[in-house]
């Protein structure tokens, strides 16, 4: 988490827009991370522009 102010802020999600590789459609994602509703293709996880958060970090992990 970042810091503002000394206080922790959350990492927040930014929609992002890109062409559809395989179709050429305007598509939105969450931060580089892409889904088109019209031909069905999606890019690779690891093209996104951040880092997947663990699995502990998720507040539904059961080990939690």
């Amino acid at each position: 988490m970042r810091t503002l102010r000394g206080m922790r802020a959350p990492d927040t999600s930014e929609i992002t827009r890109t062409e559809c590789q395989k179709c050429g459609a305007e598509i939105h994602g969450l931060n580089g991370r892409y889904c088109c509703a019209l031909c069905g293709w999606v890019n690779h996880w690891s093209e996104g522009h951040r880092d997947l958060p663990d699995l502990e970090d998720d507040p539904d992990y059961p080990g939690q």
